[in-house]
This record gives structure tokens, C-alpha cells and sequence, in this order.
């Protein structure tokens, strides 16, 4: 990433060698609602450039997991993570997780997928909307019961209505803004807790 120069949380991540700013908003939701804990199976959505699956990785220590997805490079390279480039809506995650040998589900499954902006609010909102409905399609799939997800939203129309679905699959959803979030994005964060996986 480009560091700012005037930007507190650019900074600090390039002084604690964090890949990206991003990594703040995980680490503020992950304090607040207990979502990562030590040798967790995660899975990294729009993981690139890869300040969540850093952040994952430390929490989780040497006996959890981390799995990272995205179009574009992650660059990150631990002992417990396995990063992964390409398109979530070709690529099977059950072959990913056969052929790197992940023997359980996933404790969390966390996503900062966003779309490449148009220009257009509907647009982008719309395309947002869409990444979120991939990610929980994921999570549907993938996640062990209790599990945790989270995923960014940007905010319109359908944001609380997707809320309203999480709450039909989880005991509690929660809505965050984080502090680190830039003054012009209209980025949310939706964290559900305690998947209510059928027959569970």
C-alpha cells in the first residue's frame, strides 16, 4: 500500500508492519465482539493485500489456520496461512480445502471485499450488496456451528435488509463503523455471532 504521510493509521501500520491500514478496523471489531481466538480456522475473503490475514494469523498462533482469498496478490507469507489468488465465485472451496489439508470448519469466516467503484452510489452499493451475499454464501457452507462472520457492506438500501437475513442465522448481528474508516467511504461492518447452522 501507499502510506500517507498525514494518516494516523497509515502510520501506524507501516511502523508495526502491517500491510495495510485496514487491519485497524478488523482489530477494533475483533476487540469489541470476540471473534478470533487462539487456533481458530479462519477464512480471509478480499484478503489482498493481506493486513487481515496478518492480524489472523498472530491470533490464531501455530496450531490454527488461516485461508486468504482474492483477485489480487497476498502478500503474506506465515507458517499457518495459505493465500490463494483468484475469483471466489470460480474457484471451489471445497478443493481449496481438500487440497490444503483443512480437516475442520471454519471458526470464523471474514470478509473486506469491495467492489472497484464506478462512480455510480447505486451502482457500487448494488455491487457491494453482492460480494456480501458470496461471503455469506460461504459462510453458510463452510462455517462450523457458533462460528463468527463479518463483512463489509456499503451503505444503502439493502444493508439493513442483509442484516435482517444474518439475524435469521445467527444468535446476535451487530453493526460497526470503525474508527479508522476514512471520513468519505461509506463502508459498515456487519458482525454476526453464533452460527445457526441447520441441524446443528
Amino acid at each position: 500500500m501507499s502510506y500517507k504521510p498525514n494518516d494516523h493509521y497509515a502510520r501506524k501500520a507501516k511502523d508495526e508492519n502491517f500491510l495495510a491500514r485496514s487491519v485497524y478496523k478488523l482489530e477494533e471489531i475483533d476487540q469489541r465482539f470476540k471473534i478470533i481466538f487462539s487456533d481458530n480456522y479462519i477464512l480471509d475473503l478480499g484478503a489482498s493485500p493481506g493486513s487481515w490475514t496478518q492480524y489472523s494469523s498472530r491470533k490464531v498462533g501455530a496450531n490454527g489456520r488461516v485461508l486468504s482469498i482474492d483477485l489480487k496478490a497476498i502478500n503474506v507469507n506465515y507458517h499457518n496461512t495459505v493465500c490463494v489468488q483468484g475469483d471466489i465465485n470460480d474457484l471451489k472451496v471445497e478443493d481449496l480445502i481438500t487440497k490444503y489439508k483443512i480437516d475442520r470448519p471454519f471458526d470464523a469466516v471474514i470478509s473486506d471485499m469491495a467492489p472497484n467503484t464506478t462512480g455510480s452510489k447505486f451502482v457500487d452499493q448494488c455491487r457491494s450488496y453482492d460480494l456480501c451475499v458470496v461471503a455469506f454464501d460461504n459462510a453458510q457452507r463452510f462455517l462450523k456451528p457458533t462460528g463468527n462472520f463479518i463483512c463489509k457492506i456499503f451503505e444503502g438500501e439493502d444493508a439493513m435488509p442483509f442484516r435482517d437475513e444474518l439475524k435469521k442465522h445467527f444468535k446476535e448481528v451487530h453493526i460497526l463503523r470503525p474508527k479508522s474508516t476514512q471520513s468519505s467511504s461509506k463502508e459498515i461492518f456487519l458482525i454476526a455471532k453464533g452460527f445457526l447452522k441447520p441441524n446443528s
